[in-house]
């Protein structure tokens, strides 16, 4: 699973896992397990690029493993070596979500690095959009628009498309 924050990765990630019976990753929830501390911590501590450093590591290693579901961070897809660990594979789904709808579903999220120091949230999340948008497509097998869709129509969606 590809796609923005607040597209809805992990929660449709869960329940395509569940429904297939396999396991549920999160990239960004492997980072803070694996080294104790949330992701807005690294970001302040070693930036961006420390904490995408870190993201590279972990998505090389999960894209090894089968039977999983992967939810990666919205911003995974800058990395070429992490479009092509994903691409190279399995089948990569991109949940589109409108900025109105990222703006919606982020509204109250203080644990969104990029937001938190964002004066104009709409702004950056349009320059977020705009940059990453082109890499998303790059690399999946399927699109879907998430605005105004629940979890469960979605995994129904991908259940036709995925056999």
């Amino acid at each position: 699973m590809i796609g923005p924050m607040g597209a809805g990765k992990t929660t449709v990630g869960r329940r395509l896992a569940e429904r297939r019976q396999l396991q549920f990753v999160d990239s960004d929830h492997e980072i803070e397990a694996r080294t104790g501390v949330d992701i807005p911590y690294i970001f302040e501590r070693e930036g961006e690029a420390g904490f995408r450093r870190r993201e590279q590591q972990m998505i090389a290693e999960l894209t090894q493993r089968r039977g999983i579901v992967l939810a990666t961070g919205g911003g995974a897809v800058l990395d070429p070596s992490n479009r092509n660990a994903l691409a190279g594979n399995g089948y990569v789904i991109y949940l589109h979500a409108s900025v109105d709808q990222q703006l919606a579903r982020t509204a109250r999220a203080d644990n969104r690095p990029l937001l938190k120091a964002a004066g104009d949230r709409r702004e950056t999340l349009t320059r977020l959009f705009v940059q990453r948008d082109p890499l998303y497509r790059e690399i999946a097998d399927l699109v879907l628009i998430t605005d105004g869709r629940h979890a469960k129509s979605l995994v129904a969606e991908i259940e036709r498309h995925v056999q």
